[in-house]
């Protein structure tokens, strides 16, 4: 069975799979609401600001590890012959927890003062938050690795 990294990590595949993936970006900060909504909003605009293609050049950085982090989920569903959508949507924790492994090495290491101590404010409730965020994720993996 082919990894995601196989599937996706390359040429106009990943490509599209950047762009979509920056529209779940949007789209999830847009339904947050509340306080930490109003934070999360904030945060992200700011991010947005850093330089027209900021984000979209972190989300291609982060992608291959994404990818990685994601695959033993990927497999898994396809050993269990389990559409790989549902089977992340049945593991919310272990996607957000793989998820923000990697983005929390990355923070850590972020030369950009601002976005690492808004990462760092933030974290607390990011866990919750990338877990509201996987059904969105499963369709995405859904559309692209299968297309």
């Amino acid at each position: 069975m082919a990894s995601l990294s196989e599937l996706l990590g390359s040429g106009d595949k990943r490509g599209r799979l950047i762009e979509d993936a920056l529209k779940v970006l949007d789209a999830e900060v847009d339904d947050k609401g509340g306080l930490s909504g109003l934070a999360i909003k904030g945060a992200y605009k700011l991010v947005k600001g850093v330089s027209p293609s900021f984000l979209r050049q972190v989300v291609d950085h982060l992608m291959d590890d994404f990818l990685k982090a994601l695959d033993p989920l990927y497999q898994e569903a396809l050993s269990r012959n389990v559409p790989p959508r549902k089977h992340l949507e049945a593991n919310p924790t272990q996607v957000a927890d793989a998820l923000l492994s990697i983005t929390d090495v990355r923070a850590r290491n972020a030369k950009n003062q601002a976005v690492k101590g808004m990462y760092e404010k933030l974290r607390g409730g990011a866990a919750k938050h990338v877990e509201a965020a996987v059904p969105r994720l499963g369709q995405l993996f859904e559309k692209h690795a299968s297309a």
